[in-house]
């Protein structure tokens, strides 16, 4: 897995950051996550860097974000839920490796960032309506970005990161356990050869 890199897209909420997280640690692989490098880089929080600059000037800088994690980390990567919106970050992402869909529907989501007020796109007067307009406008883009679609609608993480880790091990038998060998049985006496080399 040193040399594979899972990227996770999908709509604010879905579990990216959480599922990627554990995803990583189960695996015994490197966790990155493209909004805190963003950060990391910037010095402040997207949500106020957005009301500073705009979303363009956000999009341009995520692009550069992605497209250096691509080319230079390997693991498991979350992006931000708008990271698809550009052509150019798609194809870096599915160049780079696996992309998976963490699909959810705008009404679930709502119900776990109602009281999140760190997402830039969703401080407006109904945020389920924005969600819903959001999800209409990306998830045809998730969708040609991915190669795996997972449902985390759900909201249980232990159980879509197991769902994924089945699903991952299915496609690349490389991320599968190693069948453990049956033990040698054990020898009574002397062996010859260690008679010799005592």
């Amino acid at each position: 897995m040193t040399s594979f890199l899972l990227s996770l897209v999908g709509m604010p909420g879905a579990g990216k950051t959480t599922i990627g997280r554990r995803l990583a640690r189960e695996l015994g692989v490197p966790f990155h996550d493209s909004d805190h490098e963003i950060e990391r880089r910037i010095g402040v929080p997207i949500r106020e860097y957005f009301s500073r600059h705009g979303e363009q000037a956000f999009r341009d800088l995520e692009h550069a974000v992605i497209t250096d994690l691509t080319q230079g980390v390997r693991g498991v990567l979350a992006t931000g839920g708008g990271s698809v919106l550009r052509e150019a970050n798609r194809a870096a992402l599915r160049g780079a490796g696996t992309v998976v869909y963490l699909h959810a529907t705008p009404q679930s989501l709502h119900e776990r960032l109602r009281h999140d007020l760190s997402r830039p796109l969703l401080q407006v007067a109904d945020p389920l309506q924005r969600l819903h307009e959001l999800f209409s406008q990306r998830d045809e883009h998730y969708r040609s970005s991915a190669h795996l679609v997972l449902d985390t609608g759900h909201g249980r993480i232990g159980r879509s990161v197991h769902e994924l880790r089945s699903q991952l091990q299915r496609r690349y038998p490389f991320l599968r356990p190693a069948v453990p060998q049956e033990l040698p049985k054990p020898f009574h006496g002397v062996h010859p050869r260690s008679a010799r080399e005592r």
